[in-house]
């Protein structure tokens, strides 16, 4: 019995089927549950402007909510990445992306609509620019750098800032003993302007671990 080659016609270049592996597995990755939860926070962006753009306390108070929705979305699709195995690239890609839109969208609409200073948008935004920027400069180098509390303070009082800022308007509470007007603006101006400070801190920290790294791979 003799072997015979296949036929060239019947055979299919290592690279194509390379490609097809390729494109199989990212599609796979985009159809599971953790990133379906991150497009579907990406999709919650387009109603939240539409809503804040009403600019009444109604429209505004729904506003917080389906931001509220997206911040558990944000928690859920990672929990159930780790918990499942399924942690992938599009995820690592997709979930920061997706928090940098919704956070950009809702700085940039809050200026627009006079919740906020012009320059807490700006100066929030080029501070995440560039810690994305440093981040991916540094995979590139091979390098890692860690999140730092700041980092964490930053964001806490980053998203209950702007929860603060998309109810806005001010709501008799119950404390206690009485009820009490809360201004909800003002408190989340005041939640953002202490996230300004924890983000330059961060920052700083950020780029001082970078330049560290660096300096270390040199040395060695």
């Amino acid at each position: 019995m003799s072997l015979e080659t296949p036929p060239a016609a019947e055979t299919e270049p290592a690279d194509r089927l390379d490609k097809r592996t390729v494109r199989r597995s990212t599609r796979e990755e985009f159809a599971n549950l953790p990133n379906l939860l991150t497009l579907a926070r990406i999709a919650l962006i387009p109603p939240v402007m539409i809503l804040m753009a009403e600019n009444d306390p109604m429209t505004s108070f729904y506003a917080a909510v389906l931001c509220s929705i997206a911040a558990i979305t944000d928690w859920l699709d990672g929990w159930l990445a780790r918990r499942r195995g399924l942690e992938s690239l599009v995820g690592k890609f997709l979930d920061p992306l997706a928090d940098k839109l919704l956070v950009m969208a809702i700085l940039v609409m809050a200026a627009e609509l006079g919740r906020i200073p012009g320059w807490f948008a700006v100066l929030l935004l080029a501070r995440e620019i560039t810690i994305t920027g440093l981040r991916a400069l540094a995979a590139s180098e091979g390098l890692q750098i860690e999140v730092i509390e700041a980092g964490k303070w930053k964001t806490a009082f980053q998203l209950t800032g702007i929860i603060g800022v998309l109810v806005y308007y001010s709501y008799t509470v119950p404390f206690g003993f009485g009820s009490y007007a809360v201004n909800f603006g003002a408190i989340g101006v005041g939640l953002l302007a202490l996230a300004m400070i924890f983000s330059v801190a961060s920052a700083i920290s950020y780029f001082a671990g970078f330049m560290g790294a660096i300096a270390e791979t040199k040395t060695s």
